[in-house]
């Protein structure tokens, strides 16, 4: 069977697996006295327990159509000032319930969005420095990391973090063609990217990743072609090739394309296909389902030596028991529990400023959920997994057996792996491990396509 015949075949909604459970399946919400309680026993079992913190800052001046992210658009900087007053008090109601959270060493402080260069340097400052002067950084191991837009990215915000100790930023460029951009609303020129880029270099940033989309409106392989070879000339040390996740019954910007405007299908994955073999070619590495390092970043020491790690943040080279969300819509993990904040604005600010953490929604894990979310995290990262016992082997079998028939998995006693071949049908073969969505098929299409 050729590679549009398979495509056709397994091409299918999937789960991308950054969660186990993930987020259509959770249940049995926890209350805010619930997550607390799991938050204050890890810590109280080991207070030297290892942790990270990610703030969700929302504000966009403009909105990209293909975005999939939990954004304000808005251009009133006043926002600053008042977001960050509450990501402080929420911080402080933390604190409040779980005191070992100051002393208890933090590796990993990621800011994420919308786009959190939607701060000025000054704001960056008065965000960040209050929280990291009640944190314990663990020696040796923190790492402070960003999401930039290029278009709201200044030498003096990169200064200022680096300033602050933070050490990799992660670019949204997604494609350098003119025309994609005017699609998705993101005229960024290549210049643009470019001078950020050497400037992020210049002040001292150890790690650059580029974010990259295929399948968006109007790429072709020509263009696509393009946008890698000047990829590659640009030299970042990471870069995320994101599948473009068409989910129109989810974002509304998403209803302004049809699928006939997309790549789709073979046509889609030529996109990768070619791209994959281009960055190879150049030095990088393919890590996972969609990354790529060179070998000389950690997270290609951490994928060689099976330490890398998948999360909310995508692909992380360590991993901690747990990560604390902090802003709207933001989503913790520990080992027991999930937890995600309000998704309004309006509402999260008004809880947490009432003296109340702004719960919205939760799962507390099974015994069952915990060990599934660890083959499907070893899954995810390193592309094999050992099977529990025989009889999960057998049921591996069983429910890939037209995976198998085509070369696309391997079973050897109770290591399942993808084969080369395989590679663009992780997500499928990880759905053997999901006994939530198999056991409860949904009615309705809440994935994206696999492919």
């Amino acid at each position: 069977m050729n590679t549009t015949e398979l495509l056709a075949k397994y091409d299918i909604p999937a789960p991308r697996y950054t969660s186990y459970p993930t987020v259509p399946y959770w249940s049995d919400n926890p209350t805010a006295d619930q997550w607390t309680a799991v938050l204050q026993k890890v810590f109280q079992q080991n207070p030297q327990t290892a942790w990270s913190m990610y703030i969700h800052v929302p504000f966009c001046e403009s909105l990209c159509t293909f975005c999939g992210c939990n954004t304000f658009i808005t251009k009133n900087h006043a926002n600053e000032a008042s977001y960050t007053d509450v990501i402080h008090k929420e911080w402080q109601l933390y604190l409040e319930k779980i005191p070992q959270l100051a002393a208890a060493p933090i590796r990993q402080l990621h800011l994420g969005g919308g786009t959190p260069t939607f701060f000025s340097a000054d704001s960056l400052r008065r965000l960040l420095r209050p929280l990291m002067d009640q944190l314990t950084m663990d020696n040796g191991r923190f790492e402070g990391s960003i999401e930039v837009g290029p278009r709201l990215t200044s030498r003096e915000q990169l200064v200022a973090l680096r300033e602050l100790g933070f050490q990799r930023l992660s670019m949204g460029v997604q494609d350098f063609n003119p025309e994609v951009q005017r699609l998705i609303n993101r005229i960024q020129p290549y210049e643009m990217t470019c001078d950020l880029t050497i400037a992020a270099r210049e002040v001292g940033f150890e790690s650059v990743n580029y974010d990259l989309i295929f399948g968006l409106p109007a790429q072709t392989k020509e263009s696509f072609t393009k946008t890698i070879d000047t990829t590659i000339a640009l030299r970042p040390d990471r870069i995320a090739l994101y599948s473009f996740a068409f989910v129109p019954w989810v974002k509304k910007a998403h209803r302004l394309f049809t699928k006939e405007d997309l790549p789709h299908g073979a046509e889609k994955r030529a996109l990768y296909e070619l791209s994959r073999e281009k960055l190879i070619a150049a030095g990088y590495v393919e890590l996972g389902l969609d990354h790529f390092a060179l070998p000389d970043d950690s997270l290609y020491t951490a994928y060689t030596q099976n330490k890398m790690h998948r999360n909310f943040m995508g692909y992380t080279d360590q991993r901690t028991d747990v990560m604390l969300g902090l802003g709207v819509s933001s989503i913790s993990e520990a080992p027991t529990c999930f937890h995600q904040n309000k998704k309004g604005l309006n509402e999260y600010k008004r809880t947490v400023m009432n003296g109340r953490l702004p719960t919205m929604r939760g799962h507390l894990l099974t015994d069952e959920d915990q060990q599934q979310r660890e083959q499907i995290l070893q899954f995810m990262t390193q592309q094999r997994v050992t099977l529990r016992d025989t009889a999960q082997a057998a049921d591996a079998r069983a429910y890939l057996s037209e995976l198998l028939d085509d070369g696309l998995v391997e079973i050897d006693g109770l290591e399942m792996r993808m084969t080369e071949r395989g590679r663009p049908f992780l997500r499928n073969a990880a759905i053997t491990l999901d006994m939530r969505l198999r056991r409860n098929k949904p009615d309705t299409q809440l994935f994206s396509q696999a492919v």
